[in-house]
């Protein structure tokens, strides 16, 4: 599969224009979150248990909201993130609210030589691994910052919600990771209407890639769930059918939306 060599720089200024629509979005709700609101959902919550005094290392962090909330409950949080203008947003709000995080401005594959440390926990969320083309690269990051006997967390869209079209018709998209996905998009996920045109450069991961890659790099899985509701309203065709749990309208709880999973790093 050959990989675009400009997908870097393709996805970093298409997340610089996101970043800029998304933190005056209802969608993030930053005056809620400056005002105190947690983002974090109970499915990860569930399987951090109390982070306080905890080192996380977040991977794809976006402007921060997540690795503050982290840093609101007592952790030291580290977040990392692609886009320069999403990174410089989420340390205005660290100093704005008095926080001790620190935020890196790098692509994930990089980071170590961005970042010198290891962690208890390394936490990725929602939207994250999609924008990668090698899970094995990636799963060797994560081991690489994670201590001996520490965590890896992770809660993301199922790859079943992928193969759809965008108003989730008919079976689009392969279910296994053949080729680059490069689209053009008007508007975002957090405001459908808002005056931006994008490119991504996108790939689709089937589960078993997901986990062989942990697998691969000493990590072992401890648990692994799935959920047929997303905690974001961030498709077209939903319904909230529960406060905070928004599924396809016309499929109901057919199809997997969301999955999680624990590892632990091998000693």
């Amino acid at each position: 599969m050959e990989i675009p060599k400009d997908y870097i720089a393709i996805n970093k200024k298409t997340w610089n224009n996101k970043t800029e629509v998304h933190v005056t979005s209802d969608f993030y709700d930053t005056e809620g979150f400056l005002n105190g609101k947690n983002t974090l959902n109970e499915i990860e919550l569930s399987l951090l248990g109390n982070v306080s005094g905890k080192k996380i290392l977040h991977l794809q962090c976006h402007f921060g909201q997540d690795t503050l909330s982290f840093a609101r409950l007592g952790a030291k949080a580290t977040g990392v993130d692609l886009s320069d203008k999403a990174i410089e947003k989420a340390r205005e709000f660290n100093a704005q609210l008095h926080l001790d995080a620190q935020f890196i401005n790098c692509d994930i594959y990089d980071l170590p030589n961005h970042l010198d440390e290891q962690f208890d926990i390394v936490f990725t969320s929602y939207g994250t691994i999609g924008w990668l083309p090698d899970l094995n690269k990636w799963a060797k990051v994560v081991s690489h910052f994670l201590k001996p006997g520490g965590k890896f967390i992770m809660a993301d869209f199922h790859p079943v919600v992928w193969m759809f079209d965008n108003d989730f018709k008919e079976v689009f998209y392969s279910y296994f990771n053949i080729e680059p996905i490069i689209e053009n998009e008007s508007g975002t996920y957090a405001d459908r209407d808002a005056e931006i045109s994008t490119q991504t450069v996108t790939w689709n991961h089937p589960t078993s890639e997901i986990l062989n890659a942990l697998i691969c790099n000493k990590l072992e899985l401890n648990s692994f769930n799935e959920y047929d509701y997303s905690p974001y309203n961030c498709f077209n065709e939903t319904e909230e059918f529960e406060k905070g749990k928004f599924r396809i309208k016309h499929l109901k709880n057919k199809i997997p939306m969301v999955y999680s999973l624990e590892a632990t790093k091998k000693y």
